[in-house]
């Protein structure tokens, strides 16, 4: 009898234990339930729109004139979506704006708001599309405030990029007017087109003070040593018949022969997926290195009004004109790749691709780029690990193409760093409450844009 009610004590107190058990458990879910945060937001917002600007920006462009101006409306949109998701999400500095939208709003939404209003505004032609595209990425947010707060803040932080951009010099004509001579630039066959897109060197920067704030010293003499090396490492390495070039280096030439701009976007939305980076990183990262990547171009265009460089091809046919004796005329000399019409220094690739690495490595704070690099030329990939590997190859790769001097290719490499090294110590820096710190800034330019004619082995197997 005392075994049986010691039993039934026991069962009573395994199923009072089991129902205070399932109780507490069932008010803790009931309070964190009403606690909890938002899930997090999802950056494919931020690389859906990218890559829809990207298609935009592409189809409003004559292709057969290659120029930097993709480049500037890519800064455009992507500095837009991130005030629009920083101003929510916090943890970055806004760029030039001090508001901040709801805590509650869909970043998502105002990342794909913002996205279509500048796109919509500069590139109107194209509305039918964007708002098809637009109608589609809100609808799969869900209805509701946090949606419309959303909408709304995506539209202020487009509308003050616009308003910030009004009278930027955009489209002014600028006259290249210094007469041919010795070392001047002149349009180039087979097509002989003029400089196009001179406005670019007079364009507003997003970041710098002014086009020519790193503007670099000018290029080597006629005369010198210097300039009669790049003049014939162009005419051996860069000829279309009878180039010393290996079979790798002219895959390398014709890799980068192609639009850079599309690669390097297709690149930065394929390391923010495989990274794993949330939405406030990833806008961070496409903000930064398209905004950089603007004033590399707009450096570049001051540059290339300033000095007015002839190109190696013209160098080469009249290399009779330049007072140097170790040059030699060649007129029949053709270069692998049509030369673009602007003038040669310095390198608009080399700048946008220098400013790029230095400010991707600033803000993940490594050299360790892990960056995959496609071609449209070659319909090949690349991966590149480090930064200066990506700047080394884009360096050899306009030489051996016959289309730029070393010389300008290093210094647009150069001054593409300076403008990287500016971009991450003056702006899209981590707010003091934010959780991550500050990435450091690496002192690695003299790996990153080798100095002029120094020794380059020939790329190995790294691809």
């Amino acid at each position: 009898m005392e075994a049986s009610r010691s039993g039934r004590r026991a069962a009573i107190g395994t199923v009072a234990s089991l129902l205070l058990l399932a109780l507490t458990a069932l008010a803790g879910s009931t309070a964190s339930a009403g606690s909890q945060s938002p899930p997090s937001a999802d950056p494919a917002a931020i690389r859906e729109w990218n890559a829809i600007a990207t298609d935009t920006i592409s189809a409003n462009l004559t292709p057969t004139r290659p120029s930097g101006q993709a480049v500037i409306w890519h800064g455009f949109v992507s500095v837009a979506v991130y005030n629009a998701v920083v101003g929510i999400e916090g943890g970055y500095a806004p760029y030039k704006w001090q508001v901040r939208g709801p805590s509650t709003a869909s970043p998502e939404a105002a990342a794909v708001t913002a996205a279509h209003r500048v796109l919509v505004t500069y590139f109107p032609t194209s509305q039918a599309p964007l708002d098809a595209a637009y109608a589609d990425s809100l609808a799969r947010i869900p209805d509701g405030t946090a949606k419309r707060q959303g909408v709304a803040f995506g539209e202020r932080a487009a509308d003050h990029i616009i308003d910030l951009r009004e009278n930027d010099s955009r489209f002014e004509p600028v006259e290249f007017t210094t007469p041919p001579a010795p070392g001047v630039w002149r349009p180039t066959p087979p097509a002989h087109l003029p400089f196009i897109d001179t406005w670019l060197g007079r364009l507003r920067p997003l970041l710098l003070k002014s086009p020519s704030q790193f503007r670099p010293g000018e290029p080597p003499a006629l005369s010198s040593a210097r300039y009669a090396d790049d003049v014939n490492e162009v005419r051996t390495m860069g000829a279309k018949t009878g180039s010393a070039r290996t079979a790798q280096q002219t895959e390398t030439a014709l890799f980068f022969g192609g639009s850079l701009v599309v690669p390097l976007q297709e690149a930065f939305r394929d390391f923010s997926a495989r990274h794993q980076l949330g939405i406030a990183e990833t806008a961070r990262l496409f903000a930064a290195a398209n905004a950089a990547a603007t004033d590399a171009v707009i450096a570049s265009w001051d540059a290339k009004l300033h000095y007015g460089f002839w190109r190696p091809i013209t160098a080469i046919h009249l290399a009779d004109t330049d007072g140097n004796p170790a040059t030699e005329a060649d007129p029949q000399w053709q270069p692998l790749l049509v030369t673009p019409p602007h003038p040669d220094y310095v390198s608009g690739h080399t700048a946008v691709t220098g400013a790029v690495t230095r400010t991707l490595t600033g803000i993940l704070g490594t050299s360790h780029l892990d960056l995959n690099m496609s071609s449209e030329a070659t319909g090949t990939t690349r991966h590149y690990e480090f930064a200066d590997q990506l700047n080394e190859d884009m360096i050899d790769a306009r030489v051996w193409a016959g289309i730029h001097s070393r010389s300008a290719d290093i210094a647009g490499c150069q001054a593409g760093d300076r403008i990287g090294v500016y971009t991450v110590t003056h702006y899209f820096q981590p707010l003091h409450s934010a959780r991550s710190a500050a990435a450091p800034v690496l002192s690695r330019s003299s790996e990153a844009c080798p100095e002029p004619h120094g020794s380059r082995s020939t790329p190995g197997d790294r691809y």
